[in-house]
């Protein structure tokens, strides 16, 4: 069983976030995840992901808060 990444964003300039999670996710192969680290809620991500990536991801909370969120988010077939 291969280890998932974890990228942890807090250690991230705001402005690189998200770009950072988008190209991390766009090497992933189909059926890879990686694990998003935040110190808060990553919602706004999710939506983002909606609309630029849609039916192209599997989106799980491993741990919601309140100081550490921790998403698994898995690539899918397109």
């Amino acid at each position: 069983m291969t280890e998932i990444q974890e990228l942890d964003v807090t250690q991230i300039a705001p402005r690189l976030k998200h770009l950072t999670i988008f190209q991390t996710f766009d090497k992933l192969d189909d059926g890879e995840s990686f694990v998003i680290k935040n110190d808060h809620d990553p919602r706004p991500l999710r939506y983002q992901f909606r609309a630029e990536r849609p039916d192209q991801f599997d989106w799980e909370y491993l741990e919601e808060g309140p100081h550490t969120w921790r998403v698994k988010l898995t690539k899918t077939a397109e």
